[in-house]
């Protein structure tokens, strides 16, 4: 938009001026002609008195005729030594007075005959008529070598043209550094709006703008209050939502632990309590999933990738992130005797340790929760490239190739698939890794098994 300003701003100042510098030349020309036309009619005044100038010879053995110049002829000749010739021809053709490249034959008519010549580099302007004098009738050329018209044509290169290019130069040099200038606050406003991260929405500062465009930044203030407004809203319900949801989850989840482990212990008289184990267990894993729900929903709200790149980045031991992912999973992987490993190389990434931790954590979680009873999950890190790899691999059923698409997508499962689960694991980690600029990568496990899920993470 603003390239589009100054284009269109320096052609409606600079064509103006290409104009006026082309009138100014034709103004010029103009004058000179005038001028041509003024020479014209002295030259002719001045042929009358040439031919009066004419005097017979004294005797018969002299010269056929004398000439007497009269003062306003000598006058002409004197004012431009060198650019002044005339010529006296009898009505033969032949020379009586003055310069021979000028003798010619009379004019056919009384009327006087104008044309430029060009001799001895000069060009010259000349006037020629017939003349009844004292020797009877001859023809008088009387000559200018300083013809305006001439001069204007021979100078017009460094008197007009070059000149005025100089100057449209100049002006365009000026208009373009005055464009600059006036519209550097609409640069500063375009600035300030790229470097803002998506979740700044304080409003522009309007008299920091220029007037024309302190409606737009007003109307723009606004649409940014509307937009702040609505996320606020939705920041607020979804912390609500889930804050709200953990806690009478969480006693609820501890009151179904506490009457799972009562369902086995012996009564007060001896014998067992009557609780209904069966029901309890169901009970007891319809919360655990719904506590997981909970977390799993905030988790996803945290990870948005436009809210996350304003945050800064910082260094992240992805070594001590997959030991902490054992240690918390080494439970849920013994009581289905799963072989739980840990290939771990160091490696730093820079990153949100949080979120990093949250990736690993729904990888590992969906890796045992899916591996059947006696299988193996490993988890993996270690330096590769400029950046860092995350991986984690089981044996389970694993996904089919079709699918692997869709897993990555929020509440879908595959068809079919045995276990407890949300369908969120897998969209979370994904959405945590672009905010890190890479994306899962899944593959089958060793010798065509199970589901590798890979990461790698820029340095």
């Amino acid at each position: 938009m603003l390239s589009g300003l100054r284009r269109r701003l320096l052609v409606m100042l600079i064509v103006p001026l290409v104009l006026l510098a082309c009138l100014n030349a034709w103004f010029d020309y103009r004058s000179a002609d005038n001028v041509a036309t003024r020479q014209d009619q002295q030259l002719l005044a001045l042929v009358p008195l040439l031919a009066d100038s004419l005097l017979p010879g004294p005797d018969e053995g002299g010269p056929p005729s004398l000439l007497l110049l009269a003062p306003p002829f000598e006058q002409f000749l004197e004012a431009s030594p060198g650019y002044a010739a005339y010529a006296v021809v009898d009505a033969d053709g032949s020379l009586l007075h003055g310069e021979p490249w000028l003798a010619r034959l009379p004019p056919a008519t009384p009327e006087p005959e104008y044309h430029s010549e060009e001799q001895g580099g000069v060009t010259w302007r000349i006037v020629r008529q017939r003349q009844q004098t004292v020797l009877g009738e001859v023809a008088i050329a009387i000559a200018d070598g300083s013809d305006p018209r001439q001069q204007w044509a021979r100078s017009i290169v460094f008197q007009v043209l070059l000149p005025n290019l100089v100057l449209i130069l100049a002006a365009a040099f000026a208009v373009r550094w005055a464009v600059e200038r006036a519209l550097r606050p609409l640069l500063q406003l375009r600035e300030a709006v790229e470097r803002r991260s998506p979740r700044d929405l304080s409003a522009i500062d309007g008299q920091a703008s220029p007037e024309e465009v302190r409606p737009l930044v007003e109307s723009l203030n606004r649409l940014f209050g509307l937009v702040n407004d609505q996320a606020e809203s939705q920041r607020r319900f979804i912390a609500d939502a889930a804050h709200q949801l953990r806690t009478p989850l969480a006693g609820l989840q501890a009151q179904v632990e506490a009457w799972a482990q009562a369902a086995g212990r012996a009564g007060p008289d001896g014998g067992t309590l009557k609780l209904p184990v069966e029901q309890v267990e169901k009970l007891r894993g319809a919360t655990r999933r719904t506590s997981q729900l909970a977390n799993q929903l905030l988790a996803l709200s945290r990870a948005d990738a436009r809210s996350m790149q304003a945050q800064p980045l910082q260094p992240v031991q992805l070594k001590a992130l997959c030991e902490e992912a054992l240690e918390s999973q080494l439970d849920a992987a013994s009581a289905k005797r799963i072989d739980l490993g840990l290939d771990a190389r160091p490696a730093q990434v820079m990153g949100h340790g949080w979120l990093l931790r949250e990736l690993l954590a729904n990888l590992v979680d969906n890796a045992v929760r899916y591996t059947p009873a006696g299988g193996a999950v490993t988890i993996r890190c270690g330096p590769r490239g400029t950046g860092a790899l995350l991986e984690v691999e089981d044996d389970g059923p694993g996904v089919p190739e079709a699918e692997r698409g869709r897993v990555l997508e929020r509440f879908y499962r595959v068809q079919g698939t045995q276990g407890e689960g949300n369908g969120l694991g897998l969209a979370i980690a994904e959405e945590i890794a672009r905010v890190h600029h890479s994306h899962l990568q899944l593959a089958p496990g060793a010798r065509g098994r199970g589901l590798k899920v890979t990461v790698h993470l820029p340095g």
